[in-house]
């Protein structure tokens, strides 16, 4: 079985080679060591393939890094996942540039009934987070069982995984490195209770150190593993857009946050969504309903007026009470509050259930 191993990684490691190119070698070539031991002219011949991919010195080179790979998966406690195994993501075996190995260390199942993937600016604004929060909270209440999946990144990524555990959902982080560290390093912490708690996935041997044009190849996985995205706020170029654009090709349902036309971290989502290229999203709801969830129905909660709000909740809350209701521009003079911060905290005011927003930017307690 190791044997076996060594020749699935070494062809993971064959530049060019992704899952489909796999498949095909598979189906013409009698095994994996025939596909390393015959000559380049008769593999030719076999599968019709020509380039690089065949020559000796690619085969030989990707066999010597599959030896070093074996031996730092065997002391790391990292499950390889080839294409053809079970535990691998069912989900991805649709998309046609998929990895054909991933590498694992986890608990979760990566074939779990339900996942979403969440993602967005490294710049988030508290309007961004606070949604980002307040979706993940309610979607554990609705299914304990469902997976977030993100990339580790500053923002709205890390946002998502820490949310996803305090609400005690499993989360996956995919990775655009190998496994022998963790970028940012800022994030380990986060990460090893990731690992208890879901998994960090990566295409890329443990000392495949990050590079700039593997965070796009990252998004594919980040995609390809969900049954949905969400993307929680992006800048009119943001990479984001990139995992939107990939999940709409794997025919991905997706879903962007409004905002405000001021802000640049909601350019992106408003372009996704004024193009029809992703449905507008401002709760779970929007989510559940679209996907055609069938979401357990919860007693409602007799709600206090006024449930630990902040300094600043409770000033925009009192404001409420003794005006009845606020148009959001009045409300930015009468409070002498700049408009972003205002959002930020009506929007909070919103997810606990404190306030209802009204057509016209009105709101009321």
């Amino acid at each position: 079985m190791e044997q076996e191993l060594l020749y699935r990684i070494a062809l993971s490691r064959v530049k060019g080679i992704n899952k489909s190119l796999a498949q095909h070698i598979h189906e013409t070539v009698a095994s994996l060591e025939l596909f390393f031991e015959l000559p380049e002219a008769q593999l030719q011949k076999l599968t019709g393939i020509t380039g690089r991919i065949l020559l000796d010195e690619t085969r030989k080179t990707a066999l010597q890094e599959a030896r070093k790979e074996i031996e730092f998966i065997q002391k790391g406690n990292i499950t390889p996942l080839y294409f053809t195994d079970p535990a691998y993501p069912q989900r991805l075996l649709d998309c046609i540039d998929a990895p054909p190995l991933l590498y694992y260390r986890g608990n979760a199942d990566l074939n779990a009934a339900k996942i979403v993937s969440v993602v967005g600016t490294r710049r988030a604004t508290e309007y961004g987070k606070s949604f980002c929060e307040a979706m993940i909270r309610d979607l554990a209440d609705y299914f304990p069982q469902l997976i977030i999946v993100s990339g580790l990144a500053y923002g709205i990524d890390i946002c998502a995984h820490r949310s996803a555990l305090k609400y005690g959902l499993n989360t996956i982080a995919v990775l655009a490195h190998g496994l022998d560290h963790i970028y940012p390093s800022t994030h380990r912490s986060t990460a090893v209770e990731i690992v208890s708690r879901g998994g960090l996935v990566t295409e890329y041997p443990g000392y495949h150190h990050m590079h700039p044009a593997f965070f796009v190849a990252r998004n594919r996985i980040v995609a390809g593993l969900a049954d949905a995205v969400v993307i929680v706020e992006s800048r009119e170029k943001g990479g984001a857009l990139i995992t939107a654009g990939i999940a709409e090709s794997y025919h991905r349902d997706v879903f962007a946050l409004p905002g405000s036309i001021k802000f640049d971290s909601s350019a992106g989502c408003n372009h996704l969504i004024r193009r029809n290229r992703a449905a507008l999203i401002t709760s779970a709801d929007d989510l559940v309903e679209a996907m055609c969830w069938n979401a357990p129905r919860h007693k409602a909660v007799q709600r206090s007026l006024f449930p630990d709000l902040t300094d600043e909740e409770q000033v925009i809350a009192d404001y409420l009470k003794e005006k009845g209701e606020g148009q959001i521009n009045r409300m930015t003079v009468d409070l002498n509050q700049p408009l972003s911060q205002l959002l930020s905290v009506l929007v909070e005011l919103e997810f606990k259930g404190v306030i209802k927003a009204l057509p016209g930017g009105i709101y009321k307690l």
